[in-house]
């Protein structure tokens, strides 16, 4: 038998420190090797830290909540042959308390939301009313500085237009059935946006583009970010070179991408280096909305819900699929011209799905 340190592992570019989410063995279980023994939350991701070999852990070193950085000792591991492996319970879901608030007017019902484990600082009112505290996430910490460092940092505007879905929802209809066949995932509307946004960027290279310092870094690759949104909080998975993927290699890719993001089990390396990003309201029932930039980012395309309206088309008033696109750019380096040209370019590019399935 010996004893190995579960330490703090690398967790990946300009990360160093992270928080102890939570322990998923007990001191004193036996487990095998590979067996996730405690959840590390960083700015950008949670992660697993795994036995390193059969073996038991021997003593836990930091406690659930607090802040280590890379290399800090998190536990002592024996390793060696064990005998009976302890069964770990799958976690226990947590159901909410039923918390009885006064009823403002007759027929108001209770409110449920509640979890047990939140703090709760009573309020001074002798009624039954309460509020809970709990600490932010380190992920949404970080999301939240971003934001407001995007906000304080770029000369942020954004620019609209609204583009009939009527093609690519026409060829969807036609060949969604044997494209799922043929190439085993869904045919999305996403794969259809990144191909028109590669479009438009090889167009508008400014718009691949980013400052740093007092020089502007054009990027000749294509990697492009989808904001997906998770119990965590919003995470942003990055399809790298998708000038080069066809529509069925971006829609397994957007698929695994979004499932490992919903198990939160996205690397460091899946969410860094995006130069565009795409993010969808529509999902959740936005009409229009105004995204905010991913720094050093200079521009994020907006989705919306498709909605269908009365328009013109030939003098005529017609009934048609349209969606709200939004297109906020970073005003320091992108020129009025040069957003609303990139933004024509996507609408054409959806109006006329052909013209980038050929290259055009």
């Amino acid at each position: 038998m010996s004893t190995i340190d579960i330490k703090v592992p690398a967790l990946g570019e300009s990360v160093n420190e992270a928080t102890i989410g939570k322990w998923l063995v007990k001191p004193g279980e036996s487990v095998a090797a590979d067996t996730a023994l405690v959840e590390l939350e960083t700015d950008k991701v949670t992660l697993e830290v795994y036995a390193p070999a059969d073996g038991k852990l021997a003593k836990v070193l930091a406690k659930s909540g607090s802040t280590v950085k890379i290399g800090t000792i998190l536990a002592k591991f024996t390793a060696g042959k064990i005998e009976k492996i302890t069964p770990i319970a799958p976690a226990q879901e947590k159901k909410p308390t039923t918390i009885e608030k006064p009823a403002a007017q007759h027929g108001q019902s209770n409110v449920e939301e509640f979890i047990m484990s939140a703090k709760k600082t009573k309020a001074t009112s002798s009624s039954a009313r309460e509020e809970l505290r709990v600490p932010m996430s380190r992920l949404r910490q970080r999301i939240a500085e971003r934001l407001k460092d995007a906000q304080n940092t770029a000369a942020m505007l954004t620019t609209f237009n609204e583009v009939d879905m009527s093609a690519v929802m026409q060829l969807r209809a036609l060949y969604k059935d044997k494209f799922e066949k043929f190439h085993g995932v869904k045919l999305g509307f996403m794969s259809f946006f990144i191909k028109s946004c590669v479009q438009a960027l090889k167009e508008q290279p400014i718009l691949n583009s980013c400052i740093d310092g007092q020089d502007i870094i054009t990027k000749t690759y294509f990697d492009i970010g989808v904001a997906v949104s998770t119990p965590n909080g919003l995470v942003v998975p990055v399809i790298r070179d998708a000038d080069h993927l066809s529509l069925a290699d971006v829609e397994k890719t957007i698929a695994d991408m979004g499932q490992k993001a919903r198990d939160g089990k996205l690397t460091i390396e899946e969410m860094t280096g995006g130069t565009f990003t795409i993010t969808n309201g529509g999902v959740f029932g936005s009409l229009l909305s105004t995204p905010i930039l991913n720094p050093p980012q200079s521009a994020i395309l907006g989705m919306h819900k498709i909605q269908d309206r009365p328009v013109v088309v030939n003098g005529q008033i017609v009934i048609r699929p349209m969606m709200y696109l939004a297109l906020s750019y970073d005003h320091r380096l992108v020129d009025g011209k040069d957003a609303v040209t990139f933004l024509v370019t996507i609408k054409e590019c959806l109006e006329n799905p052909g013209r980038f399935l050929l290259d055009l």
